[in-house]
């Protein structure tokens, strides 16, 4: 069953946005510049989330100054660390990103960085930089022994990067490379976002955020004193300037880690939709050079997103996995091809008719790190039940990869990953909610797979190197695309055969309200502060707040049953902390564990 709706919808979610609902742009990337965060306003220091900085220009959470501030705190961080090679950089498609770079791009070369861009000029999706670190760091990490920059290109050896096709000749490299991706993800066009991946090429760990987030905000107290800058028009040109083809180098490793030979062959009818962003050039690369039925649907751009349809809230919000910010891709699939009135159609040059739908359909996100499947049998895919079909495929089908690999979940995905790993005989790796935790197990090889609830995943080639340690959105599009030409099921056909094999899980999630002290007692919860012993009608099997896989602190706590199971966490952003609750039994089964959960975590938090 699918998981049910946060919130009720707005009365025009789903449909066109109208200009009313776009973003000013003027005074948006006026207010970067022109506003000044306030040192002392917490809301206006830097703080990184699993996903990095984020903000808006116009709160002044996402200004010139921060992005000065946190780029400083990088270099010398890189430099405490010993990282000496080149920093790549790449950038979505929102506003606020190109303003962001510039800024970015000022400070590393002030500072005597090796930087490099695209090539292309273009924009980066957070996967194609992820693989890029790789490439360069190959054989240099500790992790698994196999070059990921494949057998007909040299690994970068440790004093010099390749050059790949389109850019500069080769690049000095005395040490690791990382990189900087400057994206809010799926968040509205108003807002921003900065994160820095280390040479592992995955999401930095905590340690390294709170030191880079304590020195960008000395570095804001101090009027930015510290931060050294060339002026901008000295960035264009300057010998520690260099550039990286991020498009040629992600398009044609593709290969190693997905059967394009089984989906070409199949014939299998792609209408993948970038979402105005950073894949929207990666798509028809995609298809051309790899010679599949591949239709980019909207290759639209701009920073407003008019083309999109409002999401639950009545937002813009490029939410790849939200069936309202999908709803032109759906209508699209139905056999009138019946998207909203308003919505942009694929462009003519080649593209099917409009209402002819496609084999399968997909969306990315801003970034494209999240991924979004539609079928035409079942729709837009719930993300729980496309990893659980994701797990079970490759599992099955990938016969490189390690025997003893385990299989890797957040502890808030739904517990039919659970039942499908004990299918397949495999170790469940269970973790805390965010991708940083899937890092370890992606370079060596121990953890082939790693997905989360929230639509993001990734996975290593076909012979088990490492592909990307941050979460790829257009591979796992790709993959459903495999799974219909291998299986000759759609995923959602695919998900039904699990439902009855393993049974049908319902999976929510709420809110409730809670003060900034009653959030701080949910974190410091212990299991013996559940002095439950049953949770809607079934005796409880565990109690956490840490997770059974690392060993790591949940920031919360998880209980479970045989067949149910909640986990309850404080929202970082918000006077609320999340209950996340699934059930094997029934939707009114699921209610009852919602309410007894509630009440467990308020008579602790009191």
């Amino acid at each position: 069953m699918n998981a049910q709706t946060p919130a009720p919808a707005a009365e025009r979610a789903g449909t066109v946005a109208l200009p009313e609902d776009l973003v000013d742009l003027d005074a948006l990337l006026a207010a970067y510049t022109e506003r000044h965060p306030d040192p002392a306003d917490p809301a206006q220091r830097v703080s990184f989330g699993t996903s990095g900085h984020r903000g808006s220009s116009l709160r002044t959470s996402f200004n010139e100054d921060h992005i000065a501030a946190i780029t400083q705190a990088i270099v010398e961080y890189r430099a405490a660390q010993g990282i000496t090679g080149p920093l790549l950089i790449g950038r979505d498609t929102h506003a606020l990103s190109g303003p962001a770079q510039d800024t970015a791009l000022e400070v590393l070369l002030g500072n005597g960085v090796r930087t490099l861009v695209d090539s292309r000029g273009g924009y980066t999706p957070t996967p194609a930089v992820s693989h890029a670190i790789l490439v360069l760091n190959a054989g240099r990490l500790g992790g698994a022994a196999t070059d990921p920059a494949g057998p007909t290109e040299p690994a970068a050896a440790p004093d010099t990067a390749p050059a790949p096709a389109g850019s500069e000749a080769g690049v000095p490299a005395p040490g690791l490379a990382d990189g900087i991706v400057i994206t809010p993800s799926h968040n509205p066009p108003a807002d921003g976002g900065f994160k820095y991946n280390p040479p592992h090429g995955g999401p930095a760990d905590t340690d390294a955020t709170d030191w880079i987030a304590a020195r960008a905000n000395e570095l804001l107290a101090d009027g930015l004193a510290g931060v050294r800058r060339v002026p901008a028009a000295e960035v264009e040109g300057h010998p520690a300037l260099g550039t990286f083809d991020f498009l040629d180098r992600y398009v044609s490793d593709l290969p190693r880690v997905i059967d394009l030979d089984a989906i070409r062959a199949a014939g299998v009818r792609i209408g993948a939709d970038p979402m105005g962003g950073a894949s929207v050039g990666y798509w028809g690369e995609i298809g051309e050079r790899h010679g599949l039925d591949l239709t980019v649907v909207n290759p639209q751009v701009d920073p407003r997103w008019p083309f999109m349809t409002l999401d639950w809230d009545g937002k813009i919000r490029m939410d790849c996995s939200s069936p309202h910010a999908m709803a032109s891709l759906i209508g699209r699939m139905r056999p009138d091809g019946a998207a909203p009135a308003g919505a942009p159609r694929p462009d003519a040059a080649g593209a099917p008719a409009a209402g002819t739908p496609f084999d399968i359909a997909t969306g990315n996100d801003a970034d494209a790190d999240r991924h979004g499947i539609v079928t035409p049998d079942g729709g837009l895919m719930n993300p729980n039940h496309f990893l659980s079909v994701a797990i079970d495929y490759l599992y099955r089908h990938r016969h490189g990869w390690p025997a003893g690999a385990g299989v890797g979940k957040t502890l808030v995905s739904s517990s039919m990953i659970d039942r499908v790993a004990a299918g397949l005989g495999r170790d469940l790796v269970e973790v805390p909610v965010g991708f940083k935790w899937f890092v370890p197990g992606l370079l060596d090889g121990t953890g082939v797979f790693g997905g989360e609830e929230s639509a993001g995943a990734s996975f290593v080639c076909l012979d088990g190197s490492p592909w990307s340690t941050d979460k790829d959105g257009i591979l796992l599009c790709l993959l459903a695309a495999e799974i219909r030409a291998v299986t000759g099921k759609s995923p959602s056909e695919y998900y039904a055969e699990l439902v009855a094999r393993y049974g049908d899980p319902v999976y929510a999630r709420v809110d409730a309200p809670a003060t900034a002290e009653q959030k701080a007692r949910l974190k410091r919860m212990s299991p013996a502060d559940v002095t439950a012993d049953t949770l809607a009608g079934e005796p409880i099997t565990a109690r956490m707040t840490e997770a059974p896989g690392n060993g790591a602190a949940i920031g919360g706590l998880k209980v479970t049953t045989e067949n149910a199971w909640f986990a309850a966490r404080p929202s970082g952003t918000e006077d609320v902390y999340k209950i996340y609750a699934e059930s094997f039994v029934s939707a009114e089964h699921l209610a009852q564990v919602q309410a007894e959960a509630k009440a467990i975590v308020d008579a602790v938090i009191a």
